[in-house]
């Protein structure tokens, strides 16, 4: 029996095929039947299709859509971590139009999130090929890498980033992957990027991240654990305690991408299944939200989900061999800054 590769294995994969040449195929949509994100069996919620952005790219052999976040102008910035060099890297979509259009490219970087600074309004990359931090500005241009390099002698795998209110950065270090001994980090990069420190190590490919809704701590997900744990900080961005919050029961799907939304409530990615499950702060599972069961085949992950600032509708990030998807939902609360871009 052919056994399906973790994220981190598979963005490992396409990442030496990135610098193939070539072109992608034109993405679109699937035939619409009236998906309208109802609650399903047991009040679970039902999430519809908005668009296909992506199709499998023939030189990575696979597309991985993630990091949602909207822009001032309430446009979707999405990536698509395994896109080959020159083609879009990072998607702008209208979501009421159902368009996108590239917004920024490269020839070397597989980005795996986007987020906006607080502090110079800038979007912020993770290269997870590179190790590096790159920002651009508000229309795609002006690359400038922001960090780079090891840190504590290792260079990083940055996944997903989260911003504290002062516009420093916290990262997680997926490392190498592995349970038997895990390289993954959170490591806190000041806002100039002169500074960086290690908050938490050895975890089991370190991948989602979110501060709380107070901004009290970071929540964090290890991929190959699924447990979510809570790093509680004290003033000045160091840890005060750490523990172990939640354990997903992921089955064959894998702990991703993180959200919060303005009640506190953590949206939780999976990969190996479409999918995602949401949580309160004191760790009850409230809800999950799916594609459609006759949508299903060909979709492997649900990344990650962005809610629009403050509203409540919801879209999250869905991938697989059929594509890159966008799938709305309505949230539990309304968006903020935690649960826009990571």
């Amino acid at each position: 029996m052919r056994r399906r590769p973790t994220r981190h294995l598979t963005v490992l994969t396409a990442i030496g095929a990135l610098m193939l040449a070539g072109c992608g195929t034109t993405p679109g949509e699937r035939d619409d039947p009236d998906d309208r994100g109802a609650s399903g069996a047991g009040g679970n919620v039902v999430a519809r299709e908005v668009m296909r952005l992506t199709t499998e790219h023939e030189e990575t052999g696979m597309t991985l859509l993630e990091g949602p976040v909207f822009d001032e102008d309430g446009h979707l910035l999405v990536v698509d971590v395994t896109a080959p060099a020159d083609e879009p890297k990072v998607l702008r979509v209208d979501v009421r139009k159902k368009t996108s259009r590239p917004f920024f490219t490269d020839e070397r970087g597989a980005y795996t999130s986007a987020q906006f600074s607080p502090y110079d309004g800038r979007l912020y990359l993770t290269d997870f090929a590179n190790g590096d931090i790159v920002s651009l500005d508000s229309d795609g241009g002006d690359r400038r890498t922001f960090f780079g390099g090891e840190v504590d002698g290792t260079r990083m795998h940055p996944d997903d980033i989260a911003f504290d209110q002062d516009g420093n950065l916290y990262i997680s270090d997926s490392g190498t992957y592995g349970q038997e001994n895990p390289e993954g980090r959170v490591i806190r990069i000041d806002r100039t990027g002169d500074h960086a420190a290690v908050l938490a190590d050895e975890l089991a490919s370190a991948n989602g991240i979110s501060f709380d809704a107070d901004y009290d701590g970071l929540w964090f997900s290890e991929l190959t654990e699924n447990r979510i744990s809570y790093l509680l900080l004290d003033g000045d961005g160091k840890v005060a305690s750490r523990h172990t919050a939640i354990h997903v029961n992921g089955g064959t799907a894998q702990t991703d991408s993180i959200a919060v939304d303005a009640d506190g409530n953590l949206y939780q990615g999976l990969h190996g299944r479409p999918g995602i499950v949401v949580y309160s702060a004191s760790g009850e599972l409230l809800t999950t939200v799916d594609v459609p069961s006759a949508r299903a085949e060909g979709l492997t992950s649900a990344t990650n989900v962005a809610i629009t600032p403050g509203g409540t509708k919801a879209y999250m990030t869905v991938s697989g061999p059929a594509g890159g998807y966008l799938y709305a939902f309505d949230a539990l609360a309304e968006g903020i800054r935690q649960s826009n871009g990571g």
